[in-house]
């Protein structure tokens, strides 16, 4: 049994009155530590755990784009609010022109981290870069994106047909704005010293660990702290360890067996769309037959991997969108078309996944015994997510257990829907080619009223479930660990930020 509940600091997703920030108690410290900072006064440096490190020498385009987002190093024409809507980043303002098939948006005054202006110019040069990179950034899935400049301080975007979530879909971590300097013929982009947030990039120790310091002519005003000193520990329980010693003033993806180690004023919880799922590949092996996809969905209890490994900070699997979206409960229809069970005896089949995040592991094993007792022989394959990542998308294994904030790239739904399970998509870890959910997929694409958009995306839900390329296992809750003495904090739904210009110690 778990620990008495710690002290919650947010309510669920997309909640009115959610706040992304909070200013926790304690002393706030105005000396440096660590080495170096930019500008005078203000907090001391930052030092922070994260869980992931890069895995693509900090390319904006991939993975590593939402740490760039969650240190404030990037950022793009637009951000996600704690509501779920567009909101003002290097873009003040926007509108949609030829209805809806392209939009002008109105660029506030700034400046890169290397001193340049932020111009129409080099933001259409940034977001046509992203749309040219390989793989394209996940909010790009199925789209192209073009730019334009437009006078002296507005820029034109569009994706060729209508695209009602256009100012969404650039909130993206991956289409950050960056400096021409950044940029390299062979199609690489530099973030040091090129990006727009409150901190900059100084120093990358390989995988292990980067400094940063304040950027003083952030648009947003100067951060409080004097810099970040940031380190990345794979180990959930080294992460814990080094905040319970003070090594760290933040800590992210605590795991749930390391809480009750912790002063509880320093475990803070929040609720977010991100879901611990199955994948099955369906492209290749045992799980290309959907009749043994269905034996396997047959053979999971839910209930077990929420209570035996997550404890209360689970809940069993209701879909792909969790309670945390509101807006999904009421919507939700049945799978249809599902496929009978097949005879999975004597079936070999290898489930990988990774122990960045601790439960993984756990959640896997309680799989494999489920499967076992269905007839399958179950061979784990767990590594770090850099070392997993490549031989994922190459769909190297029969299955995998990953964790999944499904409003991480956009906020839409329908993006999701299109990056994860369509044909094309960008992230499809199931290998899914389902001509049903690409047409509802496709069809959810142009309505533009919320609430129809909502409908639509729980149709293509139920047919990505009713192929069975996956299976949601629970609706996750996110343990962040912060010093009491560090004051503005950012616990982010969407998993996109985590320190900010308020945040000090």
């Amino acid at each position: 049994m778990r620990s008495p509940r710690r002290r919650p600091i947010a309510g669920l997703l997309l909640a009115p009155l959610l706040s992304g920030c909070f200013s926790a108690t304690g002393a706030d410290s105005s000396s440096d530590s660590g080495s170096g900072s930019s500008g005078s006064g203000g907090g001391g440096r930052l030092r922070v755990a994260l869980a992931f490190p890069p895995t693509e020498n900090y390319s904006p385009y991939g993975e590593d784009a939402v740490a760039l987002s969650r240190l404030g190093v990037a950022e793009g024409l637009t951000r996600l609010d704690a509501n779920g809507t567009a909101a003002p980043a290097l873009a003040e303002s926007w509108s949609s022109e030829q209805g809806g098939r392209s939009w002008l948006f109105t660029l506030r005054e700034a400046r890169f981290q290397d001193g340049t202006e932020v111009t129409p110019e080099a933001v259409a040069a940034a977001l046509t870069h992203a749309a040219d990179a390989e793989p394209a950034p996940a909010a790009l899935s199925g789209v192209r994106l073009t730019a334009v400049a437009v006078g002296d301080d507005r820029v034109r975007a569009g994706t060729g047909t209508a695209d009602p979530v256009l100012p969404l879909r650039l909130t993206n971590p991956g289409l950050a704005v960056f400096s021409a300097e950044a940029y390299a013929r062979n199609g690489k982009v530099n973030p040091v010293g090129t990006a727009t947030g409150p901190f900059e990039l100084t120093r990358i120790t390989g995988d292990t660990a980067a400094a940063l310091d304040r950027f003083d002519d952030y648009w947003g005003g100067r951060a409080q702290a004097s810099g970040i000193d940031a380190k990345y520990v794979s180990d959930g329980t080294a992460r814990a360890n080094a905040l319970r010693t003070g090594d760290v003033d933040m800590a992210e993806a605590i795991p749930v067996a390391q809480v009750a180690s912790l002063d509880q004023d320093t475990v803070h919880e929040i609720g977010t769309a991100r879901n611990t799922s199955l994948y099955l590949n369906t492209r290749r092996g045992v799980f290309g037959d959907p009749g043994l996809r269905a034996a396997a969905r047959e053979a999971i209890d839910t209930s077990a991997v929420a209570q035996g490994v997550y404890e209360d900070y689970a809940e069993p699997a209701q879909g792909l969108f969790g309670p945390a979206l509101t807006w999904a409960s009421g919507r939700r229809t049945e799978p249809t078309g599902r496929a009978e069970a097949a005879d999975a005896e004597g079936r070999h089949i290898t489930v990988a996944t990774y122990d960045d995040r601790p439960e993984l592991a756990e959640t896997a094993q309680v799989l494999q015994q489920q499967l076992e007792q269905a007839g399958f022989t179950v061979k784990l394959e767990v590594r770090t997510y850099a070392r997993l990542e490549s031989d994922l998308l190459a769909g190297k294994f029969d299955a995998a257990v990953v964790s999944r904030n499904m409003m991480l790239d956009t906020g839409d739904p329908v993006t999701v829907l299109a990056g994860d399970y369509s044909c094309d998509g960008s992230y499809n870890l199931s290998f899914l080619c389902d001509k049903e959910v690409d047409k509802l997929v496709a069809d959810a694409r142009t309505e533009s009223d919320p609430a129809r958009r909502q409908d639509a995306a729980m149709k293509a839900e139920a047919a990505v479930l009713g192929t069975d390329a996956v299976i949601p296992l629970v609706h996750l809750k996110v343990v962040t660990g912060v010093g009491t003495s560090v004051r503005g904090a950012v616990l982010d739904p969407y998993e996109r930020e985590f320190v900010g210009t308020g945040t000090r110690r």
